[in-house]
């Protein structure tokens, strides 16, 4: 099997997805591949982002505003490079997580998507739909779901 060239990892600024950026840079830094991380995010007004977190509670992981995702990145790139990663790029996309990890996933042409399982076994998951799940099903190339929770 040859190694992976291009590696994809989504995160949110959550722990849980920490950890899969944690497991991406590992896989890079043995396969010697590029690292692209990506951050979804939404500017959205103050009394959207509270709306949303009313209803959605402990399942609001969404990033909103460009500010907060440029610092989740900042923070995703350098606990990659801790892990090992060398070639590492990051990337903030306006949208929904899956969509955005879609897009990514083609411009770079990566083989290898790497999400969280954060979402998967929820409620909420299982009636929305989770990021994870929906990654795997549309992404198109490799997927790896990371037990993070």
């Amino acid at each position: 099997m040859t190694a992976y060239h291009t590696v994809v990892v989504g995160t949110d600024g959550s722990d849980s997805s920490f950890r899969a950026v944690d497991r991406a840079a590992a896989v890079t830094a043995d396969s010697g591949a590029q690292l692209v991380i990506v951050c979804a995010y939404y500017p959205n007004s103050q009394g959207e982002i509270e709306k949303a977190q009313d209803v959605l509670r402990d399942e609001a992981y969404q990033v909103v505003g460009s500010a907060p995702a440029e610092d989740t990145l900042q923070s995703a790139r350098d606990r990659a490079i801790k892990a090992g990663a060398t070639d590492v790029k990051t990337v903030a996309v306006v949208g929904e997580p899956v969509e955005a990890l879609r897009k990514v996933v083609s411009e770079h042409s990566a083989d290898l998507l790497v999400v969280g399982n954060r979402g998967l076994n929820t409620l909420a998951g299982r009636i929305l739909g989770s990021v994870p799940s929906e990654a795997a099903r549309k992404s198109g190339v490799d997927v790896l779901i990371v037990h993070t929770t």
